[in-house]
C-alpha cells in the first residue's frame, strides 16, 4: 500500500506577503522590516518587534489595518488549491492567530499551526505565547510518525529545520543567504517550479 503524504507549508513569503515588512513600510520604521530571513533566532526578533511597538505606542488593530490590506502573493491561490486537489496540505507559520484569519480566509481556509500573541487591556501586544519551540520541526516528525511522508516547503531560517526533518525538503525564493548556507534544499523561484518539485518528491 503506498504511503500517504502530507505537504507542510511555510506561510509568509511562500503564499502570503511578509506580514511585519508590510507593518514597517505603513509606519516607516525600518527595524521592523527584519524577519527570519535575517535573524535566525525568534525570541531575538519578537524581543526587537515588541520592543519597537511599544516605543512607537503601536497597537495590534494598527498592525490588523495593514494585514487586512495584504492579498496572497501572485499565483498562490491557485498553486494552492491545485496542492490541496491532489494530497493533504498543512500551514506551518511562526505568525500569530490573531494575524491570519484576513490573509486564511483569502487561501480558503487551509489547515493553519501557528502561535497566539498576548493582548493587555489597552489593545498593545504585551507578549507571545509560542503554541511550542521548534514547532515546525516537531510537527513534522509528529506527521511522520503517524506514518505520513512529509514534504516541506519554506523560504527562511526558521524552515530549514522543518525542511530538515521532512522526507523531502524544498526551499521557495530563499535570500542569498539561506540559499547558500543550506546547499542541500533543492529550491524554486515560481509556483510551477516548486509544484514539479513536489511531485517529483511524491512519486519518489
Amino acid at each position: 500500500m503506498k504511503q500517504q503524504i502530507i505537504v507542510a507549508l511555510d506561510l509568509e513569503g511562500v503564499l502570503v506577503p511578509e506580514i511585519w515588512i508590510a507593518f514597517a513600510q505603513k509606519t516607516g520604521i525600518e527595524q521592523l522590516k527584519l524577519t527570519t530571513r535575517d535573524i535566525p533566532d525568534y525570541d531575538e526578533l519578537m524581543a526587537g518587534r515588541l520592543a519597537i511597538l511599544a516605543e512607537n505606542d503601536l497597537k495590534l488593530a494598527d498592525i490588523q489595518e495593514v494585514i487586512g490590506t495584504l492579498a496572497p502573493l501572485d499565483g498562490a491561490r491557485a498553486f494552492l488549491d491545485e496542492l490541496r486537489s491532489i494530497t493533504q496540505v498543512v500551514i506551518l507559520s511562526d505568525t500569530f492567530e490573531e494575524f491570519a484569519a484576513p490573509l486564511m480566509r483569502q487561501l480558503a481556509w487551509p489547515a493553519l499551526l501557528c502561535h497566539q500573541l498576548e493582548i493587555d487591556g489597552e489593545g498593545r501586544v504585551a507578549n507571545y505565547r509560542l503554541r511550542q519551540r521548534d514547532q515546525k520541526r516537531r510537527a513534522v516528525a509528529a506527521f511522520r510518525g503517524l506514518n505520513y511522508k512529509v514534504i516541506a516547503a519554506g523560504d527562511s531560517y526558521n524552515d530549514t529545520t522543518m525542511l530538515g526533518e521532512a522526507d523531502t525538503g524544498y526551499l521557495f525564493r530563499p535570500p542569498d543567504g539561506v540559499k547558500a548556507e543550506f546547499p542541500q534544499f533543492e529550491s524554486a523561484t515560481e509556483y510551477g517550479g516548486l509544484m514539479a518539485l513536489i511531485r517529483g518528491g511524491m512519486e519518489e
